[in-house]
């Protein structure tokens, strides 16, 4: 099973999508809202809350 490359969620077989970097590099993503983030506006997963690196910097209460 695939984790997507933008928020870190586990992707089921047979659903997704497949991005193939012009290196060669293949980045996994679960939905179009992961893809958009990365690919065309660039965002870094670790400053956009709902994604799995973001809660691992934030700090427990």
């Amino acid at each position: 099973m695939a984790t997507c490359a933008f928020c870190g969620m586990s992707i089921p077989p047979g659903t997704g999508m497949l991005f193939v970097k012009n290196d060669g590099k293949e980045l996994h993503f679960c939905k179009r809202k992961c893809e958009k983030s990365h690919v065309k506006l660039k965002r870094k997963p670790r400053n956009v809350k709902w994604t799995a690196e973001a809660r691992k910097l934030k700090p427990s209460k």
